[in-house]
């Protein structure tokens, strides 16, 4: 199946206040395997920026002032997710925006018109780790995912970040063998460090007293009188230390 990891930028956080999308990034997936297809777009927004979305994002309204709008953009957008599966961490957000922009641009369709299926990772997060926190960041550290380039929220970065820790989470049992074979290796070394811990202690060695060689003795010459010369124990030697 064809999936999309998607991700945005916004002037602010509320569609009601008019808020607009400033940038776009995707990323392709087919049969688990990121195919190196991506899309990636800054946005001319038409209005100012709030102070707090700046320092999250960091893209300042200087920066978006040659780029193109989201009309301009519509089409190959909507080209890039047809028939994918999205996958947005807490979609509600994005896709109240990127279907505000399809209003606006009257565009006459809605995210979930032009893609198969949209799937929230944060509801996916929240089910495998219940209780925890479920941010990007709580679970690329949860996850071993390397985010060390994420000063600041990007949306074709986050995209990225998001596929590693999306095939993480849903590696099914890919992930429960790895698990399996993680404690099984655990098992057995410390399996191996109770065995050489037996290896190289120093065993106490018991030895035969001058009596009980004696008694041995007797018990062989028993066995020899019934004809039982050949046993194994004949073969043996006793040493007094």
């Amino acid at each position: 199946m064809r999936q999309i990891v998607l991700d945005t930028e916004t002037t602010g956080l509320e569609v009601a206040l008019d808020h607009r999308i400033i940038e776009i990034g995707g990323v392709e997936i087919i049969d688990r395997r990121l195919t190196g297809r991506h899309y990636h777009q800054y946005l001319q927004p038409d209005r100012a920026i709030d102070a707090g979305a700046l320092e999250v994002h960091g893209i300042s309204s200087e920066f978006l002032a040659d780029k193109p709008r989201f009309a301009d953009i519509v089409d190959e957008f909507l080209a890039f997710i047809e028939g994918a599966e999205l996958i947005i961490h807490n979609a509600a957000f994005d896709v109240a925006f990127i279907d505000h922009e399809l209003r606006l641009c009257k565009a006459n369709t809605r995210t979930d018109l032009s893609c198969e299926l949209v799937t929230d990772s944060l509801a996916v997060a929240r089910k495998k780790f219940p209780g925890q926190r479920n941010s990007l960041d709580a679970l690329c550290r949860r996850l071993s995912v390397d985010n060390t380039r994420r000063k600041l929220h990007g949306a074709l970065l986050d995209a990225e970040i998001l596929a590693d820790v999306y095939l993480l989470m849903t590696g099914g049992q890919s992930a429960l063998l790895l698990e399996s074979a993680l404690d099984s290796e655990a098992d057995n070394s410390a399996a191996a460090q109770a065995v050489n811990l037996v290896t190289h202690e120093d065993l106490p060695v018991v030895t035969a007293t001058l009596e009980e060689i004696q008694a041995h003795g007797a018990w062989l010459a028993r066995l020899a009188e019934k004809g039982e010369s050949g046993c194994v124990w004949s073969n043996l030697q006793l040493d007094q230390h």
